[in-house]
């Protein structure tokens, strides 16, 4: 089923020329709706990133043996090597009723526990098997939790492919730790929470730059170790490192924490935009912020540069997977001139990308959701320069002749940033570069 929301712009703008003209703030355009097949990875694929940044904590998928090999090959970990992940497999007798599920659950994280007493923080991952049986990970939690604290903290969430798509994972995650968060009093001193599993050397990077600019009481969502969670309350004011936290933004709201607005910091003007958002709050002066982003921003901007004669003029095509594609195309039309043909997103949340959707050019279609045969036959129609889409997708594409670029390697990616600029334009010109040495 597909549905058009009618407003000002028209798919037939699809093969009009590059335009400079955006759509004016708050307007409202073109939304594709659809709701068909999809081509995504599930859930599960966030344990990928978050285990290496939760130091102490570790992740027990409840699932299938497709879901342990789903994990590992994405992971490239050999299991020997005994990284802070594994899967319980269900096997023939759980999913025919012979054996008792949360005995033998039981029977595993005791078991894990007492291998590994490194760990501090323990998520039981839900899974498409689990949720068929309708195995209840919350209540198995809550049970473990009783059983091996204060020692071990035990939290559940989803990542099942019925219930979430690729990113969706890590805003599970983190809303599952948002409840117990401890609370602060509207007396507290005020505080800046970044919202957002970020590589370690982003995080250290933000960190120095908020305290050159003022500000000292930075915390992050997640933190390095499950015990240094950060506190919450309505002296909170919170920064989305990531657009696809809706879940996570929504409960640190009803904590009372105030979601600041800015673009995601991609690229040297949504860097920068993203920490004016923090400076504005804390009634930073204008020229003492220029005077610490300068160095950085003027670094960011001198490594694009190369990039944008590349790829300036180039037409790129989203398909929905990570839901970083409105951000992403915002960075590629506004700092490198790529034009943005179409942005597919699984999920398009118009607070959080309100000022994103603003810069982005009226010729752009937006779609939300995904009928992928009907999205492949506009990719054809378009022929864009680059495609942007998730690994199902692109050897068949790359066998048609198009050029395409994995999705989820700008997960993987230290992105965010002034100094990882540079290096997030690279992984979009480097796949046409490929190209250009491949052709005879």
């Amino acid at each position: 089923m597909t549905v058009l929301i009618p407003t000002r712009l028209s798919t037939a703008n699809l093969d009009a020329c590059p335009s400079t003209t955006t759509a004016a703030p708050g307007a409202e355009r073109f939304v594709l709706r659809e709701r068909g097949q999809r081509e995504v990875f599930c859930g599960l694929t966030g344990i990928i990133w978050l285990h290496r940044k939760i130091q102490d904590a570790f992740f027990l998928v409840v699932g299938s043996r497709t879901c342990a090999h789903l994990i590992q090959s994405a992971a490239g970990v050999m299991i020997f090597a005994e990284p802070r992940f594994a899967t319980a497999i269900i096997d023939e007798r759980d999913l025919a009723g012979l054996a008792d599920c949360n005995a033998e659950l039981d029977r595993v994280v005791t078991r894990l526990l007492e291998r590994r007493p490194d760990i501090k923080m323990l998520f039981l991952v839900g899974s498409c098997p689990s949720e068929v049986i309708k195995l209840d990970l919350s209540r198995a939690a809550e049970r473990l939790s009783r059983e091996h604290a204060p020692r071990v903290r035990i939290l559940n969430y989803s990542g099942s492919g019925i219930e979430t798509t690729f990113t969706q994972g890590e805003d599970a995650c983190l809303a599952s730790l948002v409840p117990d968060l401890r609370r602060t009093e509207a007396a507290a001193p005020k505080s800046l929470l970044v919202v957002g599993a970020l590589a370690d050397v982003v995080e250290d990077q933000f960190k120095r730059i908020f305290a050159d600019l003022g500000i000292d009481n930075v915390t992050f969502l997640p933190p390095r170790k499950a015990a240094d969670m950060p506190p919450v309350g309505p002296n909170t004011s919170f920064l989305l490192a990531q657009p696809f936290l809706t879940d996570t933004a929504r409960l640190l709201e009803a904590a009372g924490a105030q979601r600041l607005l800015a673009p995601f910091p991609l690229g040297a003007q949504g860097t920068t935009g993203w920490l004016k958002a923090a400076a504005d709050a804390w009634n930073i002066p204008d020229e003492h912020f220029r005077q610490v982003i300068a160095p950085a921003e003027k670094r960011a901007r001198a490594a694009l540069e190369p990039y944008r004669q590349r790829l300036a003029g180039k037409r790129i095509f989203f398909f929905p997977d990570s839901q970083l594609e409105v951000p992403l195309a915002r960075f590629l039309f506004s700092e490198l001139s790529v034009d943005p043909v179409e942005v597919g997103t699984p999920y398009l949340h118009k607070q959080h990308l309100a000022m994103e959707l603003d810069q982005l050019p009226e010729t752009t279609l937006l779609s939300e959701g995904q009928d992928v045969e009907r999205q492949l036959d506009r990719c054809r129609e378009a022929k864009p320069d680059l495609v942007v889409c998730g690994l199902g997708l692109a050897n068949p594409l790359e066998a048609e002749g198009f050029t395409t670029k994995w999705s989820i390697e700008l997960l993987f990616t230290p992105v965010q940033g002034y100094e990882q600029a540079g290096d997030l334009a690279e992984l979009f010109a480097r796949p046409l570069v490929r190209r250009t040495r491949l052709e005879v």
